[in-house]
């Protein structure tokens, strides 16, 4: 049975950061995962998840300055010093906080470099990380992101992060994948998941158009849902997207697009606490 992760930096932003800790584990999550955790200290992070019985799945390397909309710096040539700093201080955060895998965002393209040079940064340094942190015994993630939503992003198709992981040849290199940044890019979702599954450390979930819900749109979540269980995917799927309304309000979703017949015979413990929150 899927297992869900609560994204911070997406639901709860009724609340504040650390206070939508609080608001997932009352939600019935039992996992969280987030985009960065730089602007607190490990300390505070990890108060609130022990406090909260949660489990940190998922967060990301340095990407550069997100506010001023950058969105990664994996493959920029100009900057891989910054990059390889940013690298130490996200092991320095995971080990803090118990989380086990990160995810690098390859970035938007920068001007006046050549394809080549964009490949070669970025494997590079995939390289590096890749062999810092399995000294860690982390994982490293790389996401392919629609263009739609982030024109440039140099990183956008599931084949392409496949042949830049046989590129970079480490065995601690995986694919997160996002259902809606696929759905939008290529589609065929399942028989996609069903190819790379040996290869995807990580999937992320969102409905399209609108990244709201699950149920809001037009992907097929119901059958995905059971086909991805079908597979035997065994890591967590993390609830990125936007809700349309109040987050715990919105969970609905689950009771009616997980099949009560999965549930019931999952055995899945957390699958049925999910159930149980939100028929009461």
């Amino acid at each position: 049975m899927p297992r869900f992760a609560a994204n911070l930096t997406m639901l709860f932003g009724e609340a504040s950061f650390l206070d939508r800790f609080e608001r997932a584990a009352n939600a019935g999550f039992s996992a969280v995962e987030f985009l960065f955790p730089y602007a607190w200290s490990a300390a505070e992070i990890k108060q609130r998840l022990e406090a909260n019985g949660l489990t940190l799945v998922l967060h990301n390397l340095p990407a550069g300055d997100w506010d001023a909309g950058e969105r990664g710096i994996a493959c920029h040539p100009s900057r891989v010093d910054e990059f390889r700093a940013g690298v130490f201080k996200a092991i320095e955060y995971a080990k803090a906080l118990g989380v086990t895998q990160l995810n690098c965002l390859a970035g938007k393209i920068p001007a006046d470099v050549s394809v080549e040079v964009l490949q070669q940064t970025l494997v590079a340094n995939l390289r590096f990380a890749a062999a810092e942190l399995k000294k860690a015994d982390l994982k490293l993630l790389i996401e392919p992101i629609n263009t739609f939503d982030i024109p440039g992003f140099y990183l956008n198709r599931t084949d392409q992060a496949a042949a830049i992981l046989d590129e970079v040849a480490a065995d601690n290199l995986y694919i997160q994948y996002d259902i809606y940044h696929a759905q939008r890019m290529e589609g065929e979702l399942g028989n996609t998941i069903a190819k790379y599954l040996p290869r995807i450390g990580h999937i992320q979930l969102a409905d399209n158009p609108g990244r709201n819900e699950p149920g809001s749109g037009e992907i097929n979540y119901r059958w995905l849902f059971k086909r991805i269980d079908e597979l035997g995917y065994q890591g967590w799927i993390g609830c990125e997207y936007k809700p349309a309304a109040d987050t715990k309000q919105g969970l609905g979703w689950m009771s009616v697009l997980l099949k009560p017949e999965i549930t019931a015979s999952s055995g899945n413990s957390d699958s049925m606490d999910w159930m149980k929150n939100l028929a009461g």
